[in-house]
């Protein structure tokens, strides 16, 4: 450890004589000053690591010598001492953004704790994540060979987005490295588990079937609004687990959590397919089926999209449900803050339904513009660049409202996000979808090693355009990318955020329920 440089200012500092021989016991270095002038001297003579400072002395009061410290050295820690307990001198101490506050008699030990506390607090928290992680990677590493159960595909997911979140704050890269690492090795695992078991989850007998994309409505929104209570529905498209994770705490202002559940995007995790099955609470080869004014395939010309409103219409409807609801989509900042100005006018509605497009723009736009590419280049990154968005966006304004209007609150996605790394190589007709994660058409060409294969897309309840049509779906963070003018398209569209194919990020999606404080 560098030695550490204190700055003790008191006027009576002999008597701390004691003190200061602890701490340079313990390989602190001590400066001692018997006023406030005399402090700001040494502060200007030399660069210290942290200052504990009296509040009672004569001349400059130790409130006045912190001011005049924060105004040389606005970073360098205080932490004031004081034998006055008056709330009006902890205030303003406080508004001075003191490290630390202690009440006189101060012993030893409170000195090391206060010093610990703000000196090696990061190396110390970085320290035990790192030990507590290491222990931890052996058991994720055993679990995931065993796991065979959707639950217990989240449980790990869980785990593995915790300690992404935990070890994001170390300096450690070595760490995060191992996780990177265990995250790949998880969806190489996954991708074989949904292979073998996806079709057979929309067997009628299946008890292990997840929660998915087409019965959410059912099995999760509908007991909430049994209560009768006015409830807002948000659906923030393409947002991840730990995207939710990072913005969550803003939350908790306005709102307690009741539970949260994990759910599963069907295949493709792509808007059009998830999020309509949602609103519909139905299968895309079934909406195809009884909706035909209402779905448009891959090869249809106009937005796949915007009949949200008229699925989620006709399934109150299949249900029975009658209820005061209303539906709105929010594509743009003006459209947001248009619903925020007059979102008091819903506060009688049973249901109040909000799609969200922000994240989808976000990732979308990050492969068109190198702005946002370079600020979301990592996970890391793009969790931050969400958080930003949400604290200051006019949905954050729409839930405060909601919350004094006594609303209950849902918040959830269609399908999450992975940052994709290396290209596939894929052949296709000219009416072969574009989308970089999920390939619908006839005549593929393709690694088999790199997709889940659909070569009857009706097994999984998906549209067959023509006889010969299959899906593809690309694995873990692969993307899909042609023979032709390769070098380039690979360049553009590598470590982009994408969708519609199979991985953990993408299907292992969060369905929270918040109730107002």
């Amino acid at each position: 450890m560098n030695e550490i440089k204190v700055l003790w200012v008191d006027d009576e500092i002999d008597l701390l004589k004691p003190h200061i021989l602890f701490l340079e016991k313990k390989n602190y270095k001590v400066t001692t000053a018997q006023s406030g002038t005399e402090a700001l001297e040494e502060i200007e003579k030399d660069a210290f690591d942290i200052v504990f400072l009296d509040e009672n002395m004569p001349g400059l009061t130790g409130l006045e010598t912190l001011s005049e410290i924060k105004e040389q050295q606005a970073n360098l820690p205080v932490v004031m001492i004081t034998k006055s307990e008056e709330e009006y001198i902890m205030e303003e101490a406080i508004g001075n953004k003191i490290a630390d506050y202690l009440i006189k008699p101060v012993n030893p030990n409170q000195i090391l704790l206060s010093l610990k506390k703000n000196l090696d607090h990061s190396r110390l928290v970085s320290e035990k994540t790192t030990s507590n992680y290491q222990q931890e990677f052996r058991k994720i590493a055993m679990d995931m060979s065993m796991i065979n159960t959707w639950e217990g595909w989240v449980e790990l997911y869980q785990k593995l987005v915790y300690w992404e979140l935990e070890l994001e704050g170390i300096e450690d890269s070595s760490m995060f490295e191992i996780l990177e690492s265990q995250k790949t090795e998880a969806n190489t695992q996954f991708c074989k588990f949904v292979d073998k078991n996806y079709p057979g989850w929309f067997d009628d007998d299946e008890d292990d079937a997840p929660v998915m994309s087409h019965t959410l409505f059912r099995d999760k929104v509908m007991p909430e609004l049994e209560d009768k209570k006015p409830t807002l529905l948000v659906v923030v498209d393409n947002l991840r687990y730990d995207q939710w994770k990072a913005f969550e705490p803003f939350l908790a202002s306005s709102y307690k959590k009741k539970s949260e559940d994990m759910f599963c995007s069907i295949l493709p995790t792509a808007t059009q397919y998830a999020r309509n099955a949602i609103f519909s609470g139905l299968m895309p080869s079934e909406m195809e089926k009884l909706h035909p004014d209402l779905w448009l395939n891959d090869t249809d010309e106009g937005g796949k999209n915007m009949k949200e409103e008229e699925f989620m219409e006709a399934q109150l409807k299949r249900f029975g449900l009658q209820l005061d609801w209303s539906y709105h989509k929010i594509s743009s900042l003006k459209q947001g803050k248009k619903l925020a100005e007059n979102f008091k006018s819903h506060k009688d509605e049973d249901l109040t339904v909000v799609v969200y497009n922000f994240v989808d723009m976000l990732s979308h736009s990050k492969t068109e513009m190198e702005v946002i590419k370079e600020l979301a280049s990592t996970d890391k990154s793009y969790r931050s660049l969400t958080q930003s968005w949400f604290k200051n966006s006019p949905l954050m304004d729409i839930i405060q409202q909601a919350s004094q209007l006594g609303f209950k609150l849902i918040i959830t996605t269609d399908h999450g996000t992975i940052n994709v790394k290396n290209p596939s190589k894929v052949i296709g007709d000219k009416n072969t979808s574009l989308n970089l994660r999920y390939k619908t058409g006839k005549s593929l060409t393709y690694e088999d090693k790199d997709v889940l294969a659909a070569k009857n897309p009706k097994s999984i309840y998906l549209p067959t355009i023509n006889m010969s049509s299959s899906f593809i779906f690309a694995k873990g963070d692969l993307f899909f990318a042609y023979p032709n003018n390769y070098n380039h398209y690979v360049g553009y569209y590598r470590n982009t955020y994408q969708h519609g194919g199979v991985s953990l990020e993408e299907m292992v999606i969060p369905f929270s329920v918040l109730t107002p404080k």
